[in-house]
């Protein structure tokens, strides 16, 4: 999986530089593919967001434990 700057990196190497995709897969060290599907497609890749379940988020426990290990990491700081 590519970061979001070396997506916009081959989508600018295409469109402002005009290079080919053979040019960019071998500039970027990138597949061939890789380079064809972010150069001359018109979607960016998303962010993927992982949903933390369970009865610590569900039942906003979570929080209250954050806070009390911050807390707990202060004191040991101290000492």
């Amino acid at each position: 999986m590519l970061a979001m700057s070396e997506v916009n990196c081959i989508k600018t190497l295409r469109n402002e530089k005009g290079l080919s995709i053979t040019e960019i897969a071998n500039t970027m060290q990138v597949n061939w593919r890789i380079a064809k599907k972010y150069g001359d497609g018109d979607q960016l890749p998303q962010e993927k967001t992982h949903l933390k379940t369970g009865m610590m988020y569900d039942e906003e426990w979570g929080e209250i434990v954050i806070d009390w290990l911050e807390e707990d990491l202060k004191l040991k700081n101290q000492a």
